[in-house]
């Protein structure tokens, strides 16, 4: 099993606090939305700490 972080889009403020802190360049804001690559993300969880709304999580992926 393998970590990734998911957003809660109606939480989501798209400020980009969770883009500025990301080491590996899985967060994008897309027009009014985050996309968060799962091929990029480590789910190491910096971006989940920094959002002001909580609208970030991480959870467990079994692919």
């Amino acid at each position: 099993m393998r970590k990734i972080v998911v957003v809660d889009r109606y939480r989501c403020a798209y400020c980009g606090a969770c883009i500025s802190v990301c080491k590996f360049n899985a967060n994008e804001l897309i027009e009014t939305f985050l996309h968060i690559y799962d091929d990029r993300c480590n789910g190491c969880g910096i971006c989940v700490k920094v959002c002001p709304m909580g609208a970030l999580k991480v959870i467990e992926c079994s692919t």
